[in-house]
């Protein structure tokens, strides 16, 4: 589905992407992880066409992403994007967030009813939620209002930059759940942002480790446990492993 090829990417004299060869295949959960500062959100802008790549080629079903603005836009209709704590529009409630791109592209109300009543049972959402304001909301609410809204089109790419960050660990652990079932279900290729390794291999069906504005490695959970190609990668797991007899016990 995606395709960087030497993708690059600097913030003055930071190297935020660094002669980045990647492929995202279609229908898969990749989860992008690491340390902070290592080119994740970065990546995930560029695919978005957010940010234009310095040097390299960043392709979207075999073809460069469009120089020209008005087809970029295009394309990111049929792209989902959801960030840290949801990027609501606070002076709209649930709803007017929700429905807000499908209102401008002129959707009949009929299929915007349709399609928001879907995806509050997909979500598990409490329906009369949508008639409040961002700020009415818990942070897992405003997390499932921001699910919706990068659903709302039924993009063929869903890209999630640390949807989870900003949750506390109980929110967090039953949101986890909601979107593994929810990527189960609709078998969308999804893009996640993770710095947690146990996220990253819960929800993520391949793993993209990167470190300094490269990947390091890619491959399952499984694989980087077991064929490191790299000792940071192995020195990565062990920093989010629970020191022995660090467990709590009954």
């Amino acid at each position: 589905m995606y395709a960087l090829q030497q993708v690059s990417k600097r913030f003055g004299d930071t190297h935020a992407l660094d002669a980045v060869t990647l492929t995202l295949q279609p229908g898969r959960t990749t989860a992008l992880l690491g340390p902070s500062g290592c080119g994740k959100s970065t990546l995930v802008r560029l695919l978005n066409g957010l940010l234009r790549p310095d040097t390299g080629h960043v392709l979207y079903a075999g073809q460069p992403l469009p120089a020209d603005e008005k087809a970029l836009l295009a394309l990111r209709h049929r792209v989902g994007y959801a960030l840290q704590g949801g990027g609501l529009f606070p002076h709209l409630t649930g709803e007017e967030n929700v429905v807000l791109m499908a209102r401008h592209l002129r959707w009949p109300e009929a299929r915007i009813r349709e399609r928001r009543e879907l995806l509050v049972e997909l979500t598990r959402f409490p329906p009369e939620g949508l008639a409040r304001y961002p700020a009415q909301l818990s942070g897992g609410q405003r997390q499932r209002v921001a699910l919706m809204r990068a659903l709302m089109l039924d993009p063929e790419v869903l890209l999630l930059d640390e949807p989870l960050g900003a949750l506390d660990p109980l929110v967090r652990h039953e949101l986890q759940a909601d979107l593994r079932a929810i990527f189960a279900r609709l078998g969308k290729t999804v893009v996640l942002v993770t710095h947690d390794l146990a996220e990253a291999g819960f929800l993520g069906d391949d793993i993209v480790l990167m470190r300094d504005g490269r990947v390091v490695q890619q491959g399952s959970l499984t694989e980087l446990e077991t064929r490191p190609q790299d000792t940071f990668v192995t020195r990565f797991i062990q920093a989010q492993r629970l020191p022995p007899g660090g467990g709590v016990t009954g």
